[in-house]
């Protein structure tokens, strides 16, 4: 989906769930203490929209050789 478009229904969401607090407020402090976090979430979310690597992630590097065995009839263990 694209990233635009998530930040702009997350901030429809915010507009909405503020303008709901608005028009009904909550009954006690609890409420409105539990609308500010998800209301928060949504919030940074169109703000600063969903999060990327500033740095392109670099390949794994290729794993180490095996040690050659200079003696064939030695057994390591």
């Amino acid at each position: 989906m694209n990233a635009l478009l998530i930040r702009v229904v997350c901030g429809v969401l915010f507009a909405a769930m503020t303008l709901g607090a608005i028009v009904h407020p909550p009954e006690n402090l609890n409420q409105g203490l539990g609308m500010l976090f998800p209301a928060a979430m949504l919030l940074n979310y169109a703000i600063k929209g969903p999060r990327r690597a500033l740095a392109p992630k670099k390949p794994a590097p290729a794993p180490a050789p095996a040690p050659a065995v200079s003696d064939p009839g030695s057994s390591q263990v």
